[in-house]
């Protein structure tokens, strides 16, 4: 599926989750404030919330009253841990398949 298939909120679900992955986002960094990313992003604000929400509901990111959205702690290494389960269950059968039709 391409990128651009998926709905606006996994894009920039994904992209964050990327962004903690590279460690851009650390243990105890501020996400953007949803305004923020809403404009730099230029997509409604409950875009931006709904992704949010999905990083909470994954318990990667919490919220803190007042002050916004910070990753947890393991946040990163279960990212990883998801990243390789779900290139060995979906990505690698294919990339395997196309390997043994071109004789690699």
């Amino acid at each position: 599926m391409k990128q651009t298939d998926r709905p606006i909120y996994l894009q920039i679900r994904d992209r964050i989750a990327a962004a903690i992955i590279d460690e851009d986002f650390g243990v105890g960094d501020a996400l953007p404030s949803v305004r923020m990313l809403a404009g730099q992003e230029n997509v409604n604000p409950l875009t931006v919330s709904k992704a949010y929400q999905e990083l909470q509901m994954a318990g990667l990111v919490e919220a803190r009253r007042g002050l916004g959205l910070f990753v947890v702690s393991g946040a990163r290494d279960r990212l990883i841990s998801d990243e390789k389960q779900a290139f060995l269950t979906e990505e690698w059968p294919r990339v395997r398949a196309h390997a043994r039709r071109l004789g690699i």
